[in-house]
C-alpha cells in the first residue's frame, strides 16, 4: 500500500511549518540529505515564507536555522529557468548579507546550505542528486588549501569549505523511482507524492501522520486543490508550447528543403511552372531566389 492522500512537499513547507510538530518532518529530510542529525531552531522570514493566495507562483523558498546556528535555504522550482545557477548564487549571497548584523565581524557569518529541489532538467548530468562545495587547490603544487592552526583554533573548522556555502541540487524528475537508500525514499515522495509502506527514512512517518490532505480545514483543502490545478495547468501549457515549437521547426525545415530544391531546379533551367508544381512555392517566392 502507498499513502495516496499526502500533501505536496512544496505546499506543505510553505504553509504548514507553523509549529514544532511539523518541524520534525523537515528535520528528517535535512538529516537524511546532510548525513547528520539536524534540529531546527527556527523558521526565518523570507519572501517564500509569506502567505499568499496567489498559488500560481511556481517557486517556494524557505529559510531554516538549525541548532548549530547554521542557515539552510531550501528552494523548490517547478518551472524551467536557464539562469537558475545564477539565482542559487544570488540566494546564498542575499542570505549571508542579510544575516550579518551591521558592525559584526566576518567571523560571525553563518554557514549556509543551499538546497535546490528542481522539477526540470537543470544542467547536464546523469545523476539526480548533486553536491557542490568550495575547495582550493594549488595551481603549481596541487595541494589543498587548509586553515592555519590558529584559524582552526578560533573558528573550530579545519578547511575553507566548512565555512563557505554548500549547494545541493536534487533533480526530482531524473529519479528512477528505485529507492536505494533513505534519501531516495524522500526523493520518491518528492516525485510521486506517495510513500511506500516499507519506507523508514527519518521524518517519513511524520509525513504520513501530519501532512495529509484530510487533516486540512475545508478552506485549506480548496487552496491546496487550486495549487495542484495551477501546477497541472502550467505543465500542460509548457508541454503545448514545446509541441508547437517542435512543429514550427519541422515546418521551417520543410520550407528550407523546398527552397533548396527550387534553387537546384532553377540552376538546371527547369521551367518555373514545373518548379511551382514540384515545390508548392509561389511564382513570387521562386522569383526571389
Amino acid at each position: 500500500m502507498k499513502n495516496m492522500n499526502l500533501i505536496r512537499f512544496d505546499w506543505a513547507i510553505k504553509r504548514l511549518l507553523r509549529n514544532k510538530a511539523d518541524f520534525s518532518v523537515l528535520e528528517g529530510f535535512l538529516s537524511e540529505l546532510l548525513k547528520e542529525q539536524i534540529i531546527i531552531e527556527d523558521i526565518l522570514e523570507s519572501e517564500g515564507n509569506q502567505q499568499s493566495d496567489n498559488d500560481k507562483f511556481n517557486r517556494v523558498d524557505i529559510l531554516v536555522k538549525n541548532s548549530k546556528e547554521e542557515l539552510v535555504l531550501i528552494e523548490i522550482q517547478n518551472q524551467n529557468e536557464f539562469d537558475y545557477f545564477q539565482r542559487m548564487t544570488y540566494g546564498t549571497s542575499k542570505v549571508i548579507v542579510e544575516y550579518l548584523k551591521l558592525g559584526d565581524k566576518y567571523k560571525n557569518l553563518k554557514k549556509v546550505y543551499s538546497i535546490n529541489i528542481v522539477y526540470f532538467d537543470l544542467g547536464q548530468g546523469t545523476d539526480y542528486v548533486y553536491h557542490g562545495k568550495t575547495d582550493f587547490y594549488g595551481v603549481h603544487n596541487s595541494d589543498k588549501l587548509m586553515l592555519s592552526a590558529k584559524q582552526s583554533e578560533i573558528l573550530g573548522k579545519s578547511e575553507p569549505s566548512e565555512i563557505l556555502p554548500e549547494y545541493f541540487v536534487i533533480k526530482v524528475n531524473q529519479f528512477d523511482n528505485i529507492a536505494k537508500d533513505k534519501l531516495d525514499q524522500w526523493i520518491y515522495y518528492l516525485k510521486n507524492n506517495e510513500i511506500k509502506d516499507e519506507f523508514t527514512a527519518q521524518g517519513i512517518d511524520e509525513v504520513r501522520k501530519l501532512w495529509r490532505v484530510d487533516n486540512l480545514s475545508e478552506e485549506e483543502q480548496k487552496r491546496y486543490q487550486k495549487h495542484i490545478e495551477n501546477l497541472h495547468y502550467k505543465a500542460s501549457m509548457e508541454w503545448t508550447l514545446k509541441i508547437e515549437a517542435e512543429d514550427k521547426i519541422k515546418e521551417k525545415g520543410k520550407i528550407e528543403g523546398k527552397i533548396e530544391v527550387a534553387k537546384n531546379l532553377l540552376k538546371n533551367g527547369i521551367d518555373i511552372k514545373i518548379i511551382m508544381r514540384s515545390t508548392g512555392l509561389t511564382k513570387d517566392e521562386i522569383a526571389k531566389l
